[in-house]
Parts: C-alpha cells; structure tokens; sequence
C-alpha cells in the first residue's frame, strides 16, 4: 500500500487500494464495485487542499487518466473538460485554440474538477469564483449512476452540485463557460497599509483584478492591478528579471528566509520590515494564465475565509494588533483578494460580495496559535471558511453560515445515501 500526502504535507493517508480509470464507464463500474463490497471511495485531485478533503479512509480514486479538452465551441465560448485536468494544463490548450478561463486564482497545480469542488476563485469585484463557470457536469452517483446536469436543464441542480466537495459523487466531465483569449496589463507596487485599507474596495471597484499583499510586523503592502490590455500593448517581463523575481527571491530566496525563521523565529519581524522596504514597482503584460498563476515551491498551510467587504479592515486591523500583541512571529504575508456575490449553494461568496482574507505559514512550523487567533477574528464578521484550507467549522455552524446548506445536506442524501464517498473531513462539515 502506498501513502498519500497532500501538497502541504499536513494531512496523510495510506489508502487500500489506488484506481485510476480512463473513462465514466470505468468509474461508474468502481463505484458498483465499492458499493457492492459496502466499502468507501475517496477521488482525489492534485492534493492541493490543506484540509482532509481528499483523503481516503478506504480505497482512492485518482483522475489521472481523465484529462484534457473534450469538446470546445469557440463561438459559443463554452469547453468540455474531463475532469482530472490540471489548470497548469488546461490553460494553454485553450489559448492554442483561441479561449481562456474568465478568472483564475494565483495557483494552478489543482485539476479543474479540485479547484471548482472546493470553491477555488481568483481575485475581481466583478467576477466570481470558477463554480460560477459551470455549465453543466457528468457525475457518478454512489450506486454508480452516472448523471449528466445541465444548466439549460437544470440550472439549479447545477448551482447545488458546483461546490460539492467531492461528496455527491465523482465528477468526471465538465462544461465551463470561458472568453476569447486576452492579454492581462499587470501593476505591482508597494504601498501604505492604512491608505489601502481606506480605499480598497474603490480601487478593486475600479480594475478587472485587485489584491493586496500585507508583511505582517509592517504597516506596507505590496498591491497588484490587472486589467484587460490592449491587442499589441504592454510587453512581458524579461527573462531575467522573471527569473529574478518569480523564482530566485520568490522561491529560493524565500524558502531560505523560512528556513532561517524555523530556526529563530523572532528575526520575521526585521526580515518583513526590510522585505516591505525593499519592494519595487514593476509593469508589464502577458497571457492571461500567466499574469494570474505564480510559481510556488516554497511549502506552506494556509486558512482563507470569505468575509463581507465592509468588515476587510476591521479584520486586518484587529489581525495587526493581535500579532504584535501576541509575540508571534509571522515570516508570510496575509493576502487579500475580493470576489462578486454568486448564486453557487457552497460558495463562500453565495449572495454576498466578498473579501477573502488569507494567512499561511511556513510547513515546518506550528501555526495552530496563529490560525486559531484568525478564526476567531473572523467568526465576529460570519466569516465563511475555504473548503480547502484550514478552518474548524463543523456542520452546525456551517448551517448557520449558508442559507441552502439544508439543501446540500439532502441532495448528499439523494445522490450518495449510503455514503461511499465520505471521510473523516466530510462527516464533520456536511454532518
């Protein structure tokens, strides 16, 4: 038996047995087959959940074999994608044929299927997360049915199974609304932490893209703007100062600091302050996915919640005073990004404009204080937790926190009653 571990290497698991079909058809069989033994079926993505999401208590079901583009309408801007397709993948082979994702968030090690089943979004006023793009899904239900949902048909059913955790079954098909391929002009530059706070939301107003980056033990943040640009404007980054940047001080550089800060802690304080001084603005233009997605080699956990704008500097306020109050020393910045209210039953932005605020820490180190301390900070705003990353909400608390969750609950029991796809995670935050 082999072990699996998530990316962030904070959960594990030694699964019974590790399938990897090539077709509905051969996950439809599985899933009889699991059910038949009254045994347990967990799909996985890329492990990129810092929560137990994905992990098996009996047998895995990886999506390998079920991947790339299946059918595209370039007029209609819609794809068909399996479902075990990395967006690392997925993003070129649309733009080589002229499409791209309306949004993406700043990491594309997940498959497609993951990164809409645990409510992945980028970052946009205007724009929502990816549940918001499907149109339509094939899923294997738990006695090995398979479902084809769509939004012509169904445009509720849809909205309910978008954000589904991988609990009604196994999704291996999905149709999503994309554009025509565009180019992003990007604007990254260090700014004041108070006069961010005061005008955030006017500025994540004014451009396509805003977020924020604060260096916790500092009153700086690093800002990024991305708007649309125009065909033949802009240039790319050079090589060298990509490599500079996105891999040598963003990565190397950044592993050695946590290294360093593992071992004393109390120099992230001064590593952060000459870190916010020495930030410099930089512009340039490229591919969309390459403007949205960064290379990220350095390990971490994360905890992101979903809180309504107005509460976003109350929250990184109160944030501020509790690390410097706690003694704490925190070596990674906090990101703020911002997403439109959708109509998605499990997404953290369901009928409410959002902010989503998100801590990490370095892998090596004991972040429960820290992310404890966070939680509760937001529970005082309804702060709604990112399926995927770190949070200790159970059901009840969820119910209170999502109008159609009594919904969700039920279609679980329609589509999975005896429960082949559940965990440890699932049973806590879907009861």
């Amino acid at each position: 038996m082999t072990r699996w571990e998530n990316w962030g290497r904070n959960v594990s698991a030694t699964p019974t047995a590790v399938h990897r079909p090539g077709s509905t058809e051969e996950v439809a069989d599985l899933v009889r087959q699991t059910a038949d033994r009254v045994g347990r079926l967990r799909p996985v993505g890329s492990g990129h959940s810092f929560t137990a999401v994905a992990a098996p208590s009996d047998a895995q079901v990886r999506l390998d074999n079920l991947t790339g583009i299946l059918r595209a309408d370039r007029e209609a801007h819609t794809v068909t994608v399996a479902a075990g397709t990395p967006l690392h993948e997925l993003s070129p082979a649309l733009e080589h044929i002229g499409l791209a994702m309306i949004n993406l968030g700043d990491i594309d090690r997940q498959t497609i299927s993951g990164a809409i089943a645990t409510g992945t979004h980028g970052t946009g006023a205007g724009l929502t997360g990816l549940a918001d793009a499907v149109r339509g899904l094939t899923i294997v239900t738990g006695d090995g049915t398979v479902r084809r949902v769509h939004r012509d048909q169904d445009p509720d059913l849809v909205r309910l199974l978008a954000v589904g955790l991988g609990a009604y079954g196994i999704v291996t098909e999905i149709e999503l609304d994309v554009m025509a391929a565009y180019r992003l002009r990007a604007l990254e530059q260090p700014e004041p932490l108070a006069a961010v706070l005061d005008q955030a939301e006017a500025i994540a107003g004014r451009h396509r893209h805003f977020e924020f980056y604060w260096f916790p033990h500092t009153e700086r943040v690093l800002t990024k703007r991305n708007d649309i640009a125009e065909p033949g404007t802009g240039r790319s980054l050079p090589q060298w100062r990509e490599s500079l940047d996105d891999h040598l001080l963003a990565n190397v550089a950044f592993e050695q600091i946590n290294r360093l800060v593992t071992r004393r802690p109390t120099l992230a304080p001064r590593i952060n302050q000459v870190s916010a001084r020495v930030l410099s603005r930089r512009e340039f233009a490229d591919a969309s996915y390459r403007v949205f997605c960064t290379r990220r080699d350095v390990r971490f956990v994360e905890s992101e919640y979903a809180i309504p704008r107005a509460a976003l500097a109350p929250v990184l306020r109160e944030l501020a005073r509790w690390v410097d109050a706690s003694g704490e020393h925190i070596a990674f910045p906090v990101e703020v990004r911002f997403a439109a209210a959708d109509e998605v039953a499990l997404s953290t932005a369901y009928q409410r404009d959002s902010a989503y605020v998100a801590i990490h820490q370095y892998y090596r180190r004991d972040a429960s204080r820290y992310f404890a301390a966070f939680e509760a900070i937001v529970a005082e705003h309804d702060g709604r937790p990112h399926w995927g990353k770190l949070h200790t909400l159970d059901a009840d608390r969820l119910a209170e926190l999502y109008p159609r969750f009594r919904e969700a609950q039920a279609l679980r029991d329609e589509f999975d009653p005896s429960r082949v796809f559940t965990n440890d995670y699932l049973d806590r935050v879907l009861g």
